[in-house]
This record gives structure tokens, sequence and C-alpha cells, in this order.
């Protein structure tokens, strides 16, 4: 199995769930006392969140996500693009595509380089299932938005 670093953005919906905006700051304060808070303990069913931290598509800064993950294997998580299910991608998607070769995981007390991979097809598909059978609250993203939901494979460098 050969690795694509190749981020793929899926087309946005045209509906979803809608939250307000945040400004930056709160939005970074928010990401870290995530990440601290259930770094140890999971979220939504997950075994665990991470911090990704990637480089703006834009702005050329580093930016941290706090996601759930799932393991993968051994140095391997999947990640998922939900948004919590709105029509529009995640800004750390785009910052994936932008940039593959710039990203971080942080798990616990670990911090690994990584290398992105979009999972597509049936790959995708049995990936998903394991997703939603570990966290049901993601099933409902799907069925909030008509946009695919990109699953991410996170693999240390």
């Amino acid at each position: 199995m050969s690795v694509n670093t190749t981020v793929e953005i899926p087309r946005h919906g045209t509906r979803g769930v809608s939250f307000p905006r945040m400004p930056g700051v709160l939005m970074r304060f928010m990401n870290r006392m995530t990440f601290r808070i259930f770094r140890n303990r999971g979220f939504r069913g997950a075994p665990g969140v991470l911090s990704l931290t990637t480089t703006g598509a834009r702005s050329g800064q580093p930016r941290n996500s706090t996601l759930a993950y799932f393991d993968d294997g051994s140095n391997s998580w999947l990640i998922v693009a939900s948004g919590g299910g709105t029509a529009s991608n995640p800004a750390w998607l785009y910052n994936l595509a932008k940039h593959p070769d710039q990203a971080w995981a942080e798990i616990g007390s670990r911090k690994v380089r990584v290398t992105p991979e979009t999972l597509k097809g049936d790959e995708r598909a049995q990936a998903w299932k394991r997703i939603t059978t570990q966290a049901p609250a993601f099933k409902s993203y799907e069925t909030s938005t008509d946009r695919e939901i990109a699953v991410i494979r996170l693999r240390a460098v």
C-alpha cells in the first residue's frame, strides 16, 4: 500500500449544522483547554483526543485543532473532518491540503510529525463504520450535512 500524501478537499455541502463564530483568541483558548481536559480521557466516545498542529493555508502561521482520534495500527491514527456536521469543511483540512508536510500530532504527552492521507472508497467506508461504531455521535454528522465527510489517516514520520 502506497502512502498518499495528497489531502483531498470534498465539495462544500448545501446544508449542515451552524455554530456561532467565536473570536480567534477565544477559539484558541477553548482548543487548548479541551485538549488538556480530555487528552487522557477521550471525547464523545472516542478513545482520546489529539492536538493537531498545521500551518495555515493562507496565513502560513501555526494552527492548533483539538480532534477526536481513532487508533489505526502502530503509529497511525484516523481523524474525521466532520466539523460537527457543518456544510463546510474545517479549516484544518485546508491547512493539511496546502501543507501536508508540516503537520504534527500531540497525543497524550507524545508529539510526533505526521503525514496525512485521505481515505477513499472501500477503505474509507470500512474506517467510517469502525469510527461510528466506536463513537456513535459521528453517525449523526453525516445526516446533518450533504457533503462527504473526509476521513484522514495520520502516520508518524
